[in-house]
Formats: structure tokens, C-alpha cells, sequence
């Protein structure tokens, strides 16, 4: 799986990345990084938000805007509540602070990987919704809809609970295979960018709030 990594000071997480299985390639700026996503297609970037050359999360606003849907992790000094919601608004499908412990960002990247996995040949139709894993394609009245990585895995959770509340606990150990107290309000972020992208100006929404337990994708089709 081909992998850019965008950090200053890199060498041990390269090496982490190497050791997972990743084809690495580096960028030194935002600028350089931005010259090659265009050009190649990479499953995974991790992205500092610091880096110089560029502001980092308006290059990936724009990575989004021309549909590069590939894994973003943002690093960043700070790991304020601020920091991470301006990361995810961004686009990011996950946001780091550093220093980080290796271990836990490798085994974010496998969770990213394995869930590639197992959805590989699953497909399915919700009203006029279709969710193809395989491709990790998503259309809704035959419209394509780019999603993030983050946000497939997301739609992906609440279709299999088709018609079953499923709780923001829940959503976020699935997320993260962990309950991070520091994701706390990120179910609730994506939820409001799957429901722009699936239901707005629709006039049937099929991401329901129950409210009391946690949120469902409609089932009664």
C-alpha cells in the first residue's frame, strides 16, 4: 500500500511504516507533497500541519475539493479540541498531536487497512443509496458522493445497523478501536459531514438522530 509521509523528523516513523508493509515515499513542504498527491495515487499521507512552504490544511481542503479521497492523518504540536475539529473540518480523517507513541499510529493504520479489507466484496442498496465496498464507491439517485476514508467507514458502521440506533460509544470504538476521551465530539463532527453529503437536499434523510440512545441509518425500506 503506497503511503506519502509529509513530517519533518521523520526517520523513525518512516521506518515504523516501512516495517508495516507501506511503500513510503516522503515530502519535505506542504508544496512538495502537493506535487506528488496529484500525480500519484496514495492509500495513506500523513500530513504535518506545520510543515513550511504552505498551510497544510488548505492543501488538503483542496486535495478534498478535486476529489482525492486518500487517508489523511494530521500531526500537530497541539492537540487542542480547536486543532482537531480544524483539521477534521479540513478533511482529515484523523488528527495526532505530537509527540505521538509509534504503536498507536501504526495501529491506526492497520485498523484503516484491515477495514479495506473486510469490506472488500460487500455491497449494498439503502433506498435510492448504494454502497459499493469493494470500490468503496458511494452514489446516492446515481450521484457519485466522495467520502473520506473516515467518513465510508462511518456510512459503512451505520449500514450494517441498518434500522437500529447505534450509540456514539459505539461509533467511536469502531472508529478508533478505542474509547479515546479525546474523541469525544468527533462522532458527532462526521455525522454532520455524512449528513451534508447523503441527505442534503434530499427530501427523505436517511441519517436519523434517536435521540436519548445515538444515530441510525433509516431501515424500513
Amino acid at each position: 500500500m503506497k503511503a506519502l509521509l509529509v513530517e519533518k523528523q521523520s526517520q523513525d516513523t518512516h521506518r515504523a511504516m516501512l516495517q508495516e508493509g507501506f511503500v513510503v515515499e516522503t515530502a519535505n513542504t506542504t508544496k512538495e507533497a502537493d506535487s506528488k498527491v496529484r500525480v500519484a495515487d496514495y492509500k495513506v499521507i500523513i500530513l504535518e500541519v506545520d510543515n513550511p512552504g504552505a498551510d497544510g490544511l488548505s492543501v488538503l481542503k483542496e486535495w478534498r475539493r478535486g476529489g482525492i479521497d486518500s487517508y489523511v492523518v494530521v500531526t500537530t504540536p497541539n492537540g487542542n479540541v480547536n486543532n482537531r475539529v480544524n483539521a477534521l473540518d479540513a478533511g482529515a480523517d484523523d488528527c495526532v498531536a505530537k509527540p505521538y507513541h509509534m504503536d498507536e499510529l501504526m495501529a491506526r493504520l492497520r485498523t484503516f487497512v484491515r477495514r479495506g479489507q473486510q469490506n472488500r466484496n460487500t455491497s449494498q442498496r439503502i433506498y435510492d443509496l448504494e454502497i459499493d465496498a469493494s470500490n468503496r464507491v458511494v452514489k446516492r439517485a446515481g450521484k457519485l458522493i466522495p467520502l473520506t476514508p473516515r467518513e465510508f467507514d462511518l456510512l459503512s458502521f451505520l449500514a450494517k445497523h441498518r434500522g437500529k440506533a447505534v450509540t456514539r460509544s459505539m461509533i467511536r470504538e469502531h472508529l478508533y478501536d478505542g474509547n479515546d476521551e479525546q474523541t469525544s465530539n468527533v462522532v458527532d463532527v462526521y455525522i454532520r459531514y455524512l449528513r451534508k453529503k447523503i441527505d442534503q437536499g434530499s427530501n427523505w434523510p436517511l441519517i436519523l438522530t434517536c435521540w436519548g440512545e445515538g444515530y441510525m441509518l433509516r431501515g424500513d425500506s
